[in-house]
């Protein structure tokens, strides 16, 4: 395996004044020799950009599929979890900050190569691999590498991620996801670039195109921040414009915001708030709204959007009563329920199972 401080990244292109920049996000950086992205794991090493995180990792767990969260995806299944460190946003209310801001690449212990991690993931028996704890999108070509490799094991690729990439990135990367989890940060663009350093709109433009042009199973997590994105009008908004552009069927997650990073003066969000939040999204058509971050088995549960029939019950991340059947349809009324299904082996329940993996 190539040494990860100087393995080759893709997506950049030389300016005229000999800087090369980086085509991979919207932050488009602009480096001199030795000098690295705002995501820190891209850097200019002479007359090439690399990528310093590629076969290491922050850390490996199995987990319940629910986590990440994705609660149409092969309910009830597990799947191996990693990241490296770094990120292409700068967010303040950042819940993982010790992982997607670290500039400590001694983090990064675990060392292995895609193919060590699809045969972890098989001899574990997972369902499927998941590229998460820090955006994925920063170490894409270790990521697609990975991707390819499981698909070779017949695992899955899951991807959580904000969303914040460029098109031609944009359609490799997730030529190789199963499934993807969007973190949609607010729906306004003054919450993005006072809070993320980024904006929207590219992030909304991922959406469309993972729901248009792709056949990426895809859900949408928010964390509510009391006082900044959490008001009746842009739950609205937001809800209004999932519906619209990109169906009623997408689940969406509110989740709740814990002081922390350098937001620890916010209050944390009450559980009302979410509630309020899915039923707002439940007012605007959307079929499947979720609760997260609290105790609350109403907004853990799946419900049939034909017959109201619970098809699915969760407390936190185990699965009480699992009904939906083998081809993904309610067994009360026979509507399909949108999402990846299979036969239902038993819920792997809320366990976190570190895994050691060799290079």
């Amino acid at each position: 395996m190539t040494e990860p401080t100087s393995y080759p990244a893709r997506w950049w292109h030389r300016l005229p004044d000999d800087r090369i920049q980086c085509d991979l996000c919207p932050r488009d950086c602009k480096l001199r020799d030795g000098q690295r992205g705002a995501c820190f794991v891209r850097k200019r090493e002479g007359d090439q950009m690399v990528l310093t995180t590629y076969g290491r990792s922050s850390g490996f767990c199995i987990d319940p599929i629910e986590k990440k969260p994705l609660n149409h995806f092969y309910p009830g299944s597990s799947v191996l979890s990693f990241g490296t460190a770094g990120c292409n946003l700068a967010c303040k209310f950042c819940q993982n900050w010790d992982i997607s801001k670290s500039r400590d690449m001694d983090r990064l212990m675990d060392q292995a190569s895609p193919e060590a991690i699809a045969l972890a993931a098989e001899t574990s028996g997972c369902r499927s691999a998941a590229f998460t704890y820090n955006d994925p999108v920063i170490f894409a070509e270790y990521a697609i590498d990975t991707a390819e490799a499981c698909h070779a094991h017949d695992i899955r690729t899951v991807a959580v991620t904000a969303g914040y990439i460029h098109p031609e990135p944009r359609h490799e990367f997730y030529a190789v996801m199963d499934a993807v989890n969007v973190d949609l940060k607010a729906f306004t663009d003054d919450f993005y670039y006072k809070l993320t350093g980024a904006h929207l709109q590219p992030v909304l433009d991922t959406l469309v195109y993972l729901h248009h042009e792709t056949g990426v199973w895809t859900e949408i997590t928010t964390l509510l921040i009391p006082g900044h994105n959490d008001s009746d009008s842009e739950i609205e908004a937001m809800s209004r414009w999932i519906a619209s552009e990109l169906g009623r069927d997408v689940p969406l997650h509110f989740s709740a915001f814990h002081p922390d990073f350098r937001m620890r003066d916010v209050p944390a969000t009450p559980p009302e708030t979410l509630s309020r939040a899915r039923h707002i999204a439940q007012a605007e058509g959307l079929h499947y709204v979720y609760t997260g971050n609290v105790h609350d088995t109403d907004g853990d549960t799946t419900f049939c959007p034909g017959c109201n029939a619970a098809v699915v019950v969760r407390d936190w991340y185990r699965i009480l009563d699992y009904r939906v059947t083998d081809d993904g349809h309610c067994p009360d009324c026979g509507t399909a329920i949108a999402g990846r299904f299979g036969v239902f082996e038993g819920g792997f329940g809320q366990r976190r199972i570190p895994v050691r993996i060799g290079a």
